[in-house]
């Protein structure tokens, strides 16, 4: 309940989460039928990076402004892969960035702005301000529908979804630390009884590779046919101290997602590097034959 996203939006690890997200909407929409987007772990769902918190860490001037703004980074001005062209153009494109990088969209925004018209979200936020400022930011989109609970118990009673088809997105802030992995296994070996068709993308942090392991082995034999493995590391993962990386694990990850993914992630390596050149890994946990 002390976390707040605001001081973190926009840094590395978000571009990783949102380009993975912006690619799975994606895959989902390339199906006519309808789906539903669940956000267990939503936040306010918009941040302005001009505001006191942003400008405390600075954290988006390593992650989104890399992108955005190569040069000034001494960075590569070469041309993007077509993905994270196409998301950094819907960020850009967002009311509020008209005179430059204002405003970073959360995750609940932007799946939002990438639903068509017969999609819909649900979104659990538990902490009263940003849920108020969730469904203020939402409050003429019927697609959308906030709940003020805790996004790990709601979630069971969400899927399957009227939609049979969709997304769940877990990215709690990991104030619990390791035991938050405990939680989410526990989560998710139920949801997946309940909707064993469903894609769940889980967001994590790395900073000490041993306390991610015990998950991956876990994820390993959740029972499900496909488990895809994106990480960026910007630092070595030795420090418990700090956020060295991020991951983002897919279950039943949609049908050549890898091959989405592998020139995106390059690019976010080479642009994102800082102090030494990052390391990214995008790998099959689980992959059975057709």
């Amino acid at each position: 309940m002390n976390y707040r996203h605001a001081f973190h939006a926009g840094n590395f690890a978000d571009v990783l989460k949102h380009a993975v997200l912006f690619a799975l909407i994606d895959a989902l929409k390339s199906k006519p039928a309808p789906f539903c987007f669940v956000d267990t772990h939503a936040g306010s769902g918009c941040y302005a990076l001009d505001s006191t918190q942003a400008g405390k860490t600075g954290e988006y001037k390593d992650g989104i402004a890399r992108l955005l703004f190569p040069d000034l980074h001494g960075g590569s001005a070469a041309p993007l892969p077509a993905l994270l062209q196409r998301w950094l153009d819907m960020i850009v494109d967002l009311p509020g960035n008209e005179d430059g990088l204002r405003l970073y969209p959360g995750s609940p925004l932007q799946a939002a702005t990438a639903l068509r018209d017969g999609d819909s979200a649900q979104l659990c936020e538990l902490h009263p301000e940003e849920a108020g400022r969730l469904r203020e930011l939402f409050r003429h989109d019927g697609r959308i529908h906030v709940h003020q609970r805790d996004g790990y118990e709601g979630l069971k009673g969400m899927v399957p979804p009227r939609e049979k088809r969709g997304l769940v997105l877990i990215d709690p802030p990991f104030e619990a630390q390791e035991d938050e992995y405990r939680t989410i296994e526990q989560t998710l070996k139920q949801t997946l009884l309940r909707w064993p068709g469903g894609v769940y993308a889980i967001w994590y942090p790395i900073k000490r590779r041993s306390q991610v392991q015990p998950f991956h082995r876990w994820l390993q034999h959740c029972g499900a046919k496909r488990v895809l493995r994106a990480e960026l590391l910007v630092r070595p993962d030795d420090s418990p101290l700090r956020l060295n990386g991020s991951g983002m694990v897919i279950v039943n990850a949609p049908w050549k997602l890898d091959e989405t993914l592998r020139e995106p992630l390059r690019a976010l390596g080479r642009l994102l590097s800082q102090d030494r050149p990052a390391q990214t890994r995008l790998d099959w946990l689980v992959q059975e034959a057709p």
